[in-house]
């Protein structure tokens, strides 16, 4: 019998783990069109401290409340929830640790807040560890064994996405709860360096984790508008390497991305991240940034369902890629 894709996808949980296009919520209707359960907004990271993840944390919490279709997301339960009551949830996710500034006890005011994922780096070295992009790969710090340790304590899920191959090791190593890549591709499908290897997906695979499937066209394919099947190659491989139960969305849509941004602007910002060292050229192409055809904003996610039953995946194994793989890590590390 053949698989109705609509009805599964409308079925089915379907989170986007990495939304950087909602630091501001105006966005939010392309992933409700987008049959979404639950999406992650990056509401602190590489870009500010304390104060400024504060201030876009006190925003959030505020449109929440004032939107009864709206979910905070602090326990799996919550998904489900926002899943039966038909609402979206929000889980917040910060894209690297310079909202820790220097005091570790900053993890346990977030979480309160509900800040259940924080990555580690984004890209270049901090306190914590190195980055992805850095010079060096030296791995965590004695401060980010610390942290380590007080994520698990805090229940918050610990993301190795942006950060240098040593240091995720380590980190996988020291964690006593699944760790996940978020976002990040397998560099044997496409050998950009901002890709992962085989050992790391492998490792969080073994730690109970996951990684998640980023559409961002670079570290998809070299072309610089990459088919659905392109983004589907990278799910496989995977599926192949560590099973059905460790791969998941992490997309990345992000508000430099075409059709959303002009290509002045996109080109503007392009060149700051690259002055200040954020971005390198040899991971990121210049824009614009054509994401994967068929899901190029967040409504064309139906798309990717349908693209998955054309590839032959059964449905149990579809609603675990969707957002069964997440709710199931959100469980183990954040409870029921």
């Amino acid at each position: 019998m053949s698989i109705d894709a609509s009805r599964l996808h409308g079925e089915a949980i379907v989170i986007d783990a990495v939304c950087p296009l909602l630091a501001t919520p105006r966005h939010l209707d392309l992933y409700r069109r987008g049959g979404l359960t639950a999406v992650a907004p990056t509401v602190g990271g590489f870009n500010g401290g304390a104060a400024s993840a504060l201030r876009t944390i006190g925003r959030w919490l505020k449109h929440i409340r004032e939107h009864d279709e709206l979910v905070l997301v602090k326990r799996a339960a919550d998904v489900a929830r926002a899943k039966a009551e038909g609402k979206l949830g929000i889980v917040l996710h910060f894209q690297g640790t310079d909202p820790i500034e220097d005091d570790i006890d900053l993890v346990d005011a977030y979480k309160e807040l509900g800040v259940g994922i924080i990555q580690l780096s984004y890209n270049v070295k901090n306190r914590f560890g190195d980055g992805c992009e850095e010079r060096t790969d030296a791995g965590l710090s004695r401060q980010g064994l610390k942290l380590i340790a007080r994520m698990n304590e805090a229940r918050v899920i610990v993301d190795c996405s942006h950060t240098g191959y040593r240091t995720t090791m380590e980190a996988i190593e020291a964690s006593r709860a699944p760790v996940v890549f978020s976002h990040a591709n397998p560099r044997a499908v496409h050998g950009s360096p901002r890709n992962i290897l085989d050992e790391q997906i492998k490792a969080v695979a073994a730690s109970g984790g996951l990684t998640g499937m980023v559409g961002f066209p670079a570290f998809v394919s070299g072309a610089s508008r990459p088919t659905l099947d392109a983004f589907i190659d990278h799910i496989d491989y995977v599926v192949q390497l560590v099973g059905s139960d460790h791969v998941a969305l992490g997309i990345d849509y992000f508000d430099g991305m075409a059709p959303l941004m002009a290509l002045d602007e996109a080109q503007r910002r392009y060149d700051g991240y690259l002055a200040s060292d954020t971005w390198s050229a040899a991971s990121y192409p210049p824009p614009p940034y054509h994401y994967p055809q068929g899901i190029e904003t967040p409504e064309g996610l139906p798309n990717l369902t349908a693209g998955l039953v054309r590839r032959g995946y059964g449905e149990a194994d579809i609603r675990k890629i969707l957002g069964g793989n997440w709710l199931r890590v959100y469980r183990a590390v954040w409870g029921g």
